[in-house]
């Protein structure tokens, strides 16, 4: 019997299997972001109040029928070397009429959602900069970034590159034009 030779694994490999079989503690999740493993503890009731806040008006009013996802992990191409970023939004929306998350994988690619909703915990930097770039990149089409120590809502659109070309920031109270394929004013009185 002849021994194949095998590749030797890169540092960008052996990163992603560590992450992959790691065993984070009930509640926690942990994502690969930009080369990192960040490791998240379970959400207070805030940061569950205004996902729930925002799920509500999204199914009510969307022009188009979506389906939520709390949590469901994503492949997104990285900035460099490092391998796939393996990031769980906060909330995921995708069209009703695509099924995305039926049969999905844990960690599935991040072809047809359409939106997707961070709120901001310990760690903001994370949820500001490293996770927009990975959205961008996705490229997802749009972000909405509840910022709890700003007390506003940012919505980033038109993906290219490592970032997105538009924003449009709001204070807590304000109403937020969502675009197709939702086509509402996003209720934010509620997040005061």
């Amino acid at each position: 019997m002849t021994a194949m030779p095998h590749e030797p694994l890169t540092q960008a490999d052996v990163l992603l299997e560590g992450f992959l079989a790691l065993d984070t503690p009930e509640g926690f999740r942990a994502e690969l972001i930009e080369g990192e493993i960040v490791v998240t503890p379970p959400p207070d009731g805030d940061h569950e109040d205004y996902i729930s806040l925002i799920m509500k008006q999204v199914i009510r009013l969307a022009r188009t029928d979506m389906d939520f996802s709390g949590n469901k992990g994503l492949k997104l191409a990285s900035g460099g070397r490092c391998p796939k970023n393996h990031v769980i939004p906060d909330g995921t929306f995708a069209p009703t009429e695509l099924r995305l998350y039926r049969g999905a994988d844990p960690w599935m690619p991040c072809e047809g959602v359409a939106l997707v909703v961070e709120v901001t915990s310990t760690k903001p930097r994370a949820d500001r900069t490293d996770k927009r770039h990975c959205y961008a990149r996705g490229p997802i089409p749009l972000y909405l970034l509840v910022d709890r120590e700003q007390s506003s809502l940012t919505l980033f659109s038109d993906p290219e590159g490592d970032d997105y070309r538009q924003h449009c920031t709001i204070p807590f109270g304000k109403r937020l034009a969502l675009p197709v394929p939702f086509a509402f004013d996003l209720e934010t009185e509620e997040l005061i």
